[in-house]
């Protein structure tokens, strides 16, 4: 079992090996990622890094996992607001571009259909609950609340560093990004909008 470390040198070397992980794994994938150039990068060595995390596979979920935790925390859901949420998740991926692309490659190396992750429930769940809520309280058109959710993400990566048309940057002049910013919160707010006579959420 991989064990967790006990001093704060340990602690230091397990970050190093997560940030290290988290740039080899965003740039290359899951299968091109190499733990040679990891543990270089994070001046230790394979013996610490198998220690701690066990092989290749359980490092990269620990470090996907964690993204999926910070989307959550750091960007949570407004359902009362969720043109300004996908504005966020807009800012959040220009700050962090290497979440999304970990998320790219499980979508191209482990889940090409369906959920991305097994433990879905754990990150969406809240976000459901809070569209359904909005749903009824007549604030979101009605639909599946999964369905309301999924849209304003995918709106929300538009220009994302995964984008098949263009990928933002946030060297960009601040008038692109506040004009791309404008067009999402416009484009969020007319596709959520009430008494669009859609289905009622199942």
């Amino acid at each position: 079992m991989p064990e967790h470390p006990q001093t704060s040198r340990g602690a230091a070397t397990y970050q190093r090996i997560l940030d290290a992980a988290t740039e080899e794994f965003a740039q290359h994938g899951i299968a091109g990622a190499r733990i040679e150039r990891i543990v270089t990068a994070a001046r230790t060595n394979k013996a610490q890094l198998y220690a701690y995390f066990g092989d290749k596979e359980r490092l990269f979920d620990a470090i996907f996992l964690s993204s999926l935790e910070r989307i959550t925390n750091v960007v949570p859901i407004d359902a009362d607001d969720l043109a300004e949420w996908a504005v966020r998740l807009y800012d959040e991926y220009l700050r962090r571009p290497d979440l999304i692309r970990l998320a790219t490659w499980t979508r191209l190396e482990r889940r090409p259909a369906g959920h991305l992750v097994e433990t879905h429930q754990h990150y969406d769940d809240r976000k459901l609950r809070a569209i359904a809520e909005a749903q009824a309280a007549g604030r979101i058109r009605a639909g599946d609340p999964f369905d309301i959710m999924a849209m304003v993400i995918a709106m929300s990566m538009a220009w994302s560093p995964v984008s098949n048309v263009y990928a933002a940057s946030s060297q960009e002049p601040d008038a692109a990004h506040d004009r791309r910013r404008a067009l999402l919160r416009d484009c969020v707010q007319s596709v959520t909008a009430t008494g669009r006579g859609d289905a009622s959420p199942s």
